[in-house]
């Protein structure tokens, strides 16, 4: 669930973008900056289990291989929205209203972005990356883990 935050987050910055470059009204690019920054704090986040899960990964293996590409690319994604911030931020009269050629970075680390998302995506479901080695259709409740005739704190139940 990490990944699906800052992912939507930057591509929404587009949306809020074209807003502002169609309406000229100052509150999208506010908006646009604010969302870019949710954003990058969210992927930085994500990044940390991400980096875990990597080093996991047998060295010498084709999953090895896409995870660096897929790491790679994501810092690239985050460089350039922390360019497109940096230059927002500093835009003459105010962040909010940048132009295209402030706007670029962040949308050329969105096309990044769909690279690097489909490499992710072949990580977990084509190599099963962080994915458990029991999971099946009809595995059980991930709940069903804690035995059922354990001593339990009834404060802490989750059986009620």
């Amino acid at each position: 669930m990490l990944v699906v935050f800052p992912v939507g987050l930057l591509t929404t910055s587009l949306v809020w973008d074209i807003c502002y470059l169609v309406t000229r009204n100052r509150s999208w690019g506010m908006i646009s900056t604010a969302t870019i920054v949710a954003g990058v704090v969210g992927a930085l986040a994500a990044a940390i289990p991400g980096i875990v899960d990597w080093l996991a990964i047998p060295r010498g293996t084709r999953a090895r291989r896409i995870g660096a590409y897929h790491l790679t690319l994501n810092l690239a994604v985050v460089g350039l929205f922390m360019v497109s911030l940096a230059s927002r931020l500093m835009t003459p009269g105010g962040y909010d209203v940048a132009g295209i050629t402030r706007m670029a970075p962040g949308w050329i680390g969105l096309a990044i972005m769909s690279v690097s998302s489909w490499l992710g995506g072949e990580l977990v479901e084509t190599l099963g990356v962080s994915v458990s080695d029991s999971a099946n259709p009809d595995a059980p409740s991930s709940l069903r883990q804690f035995p059922t005739d354990a001593p339990t704190d009834p404060g802490l139940s989750l059986r009620g």
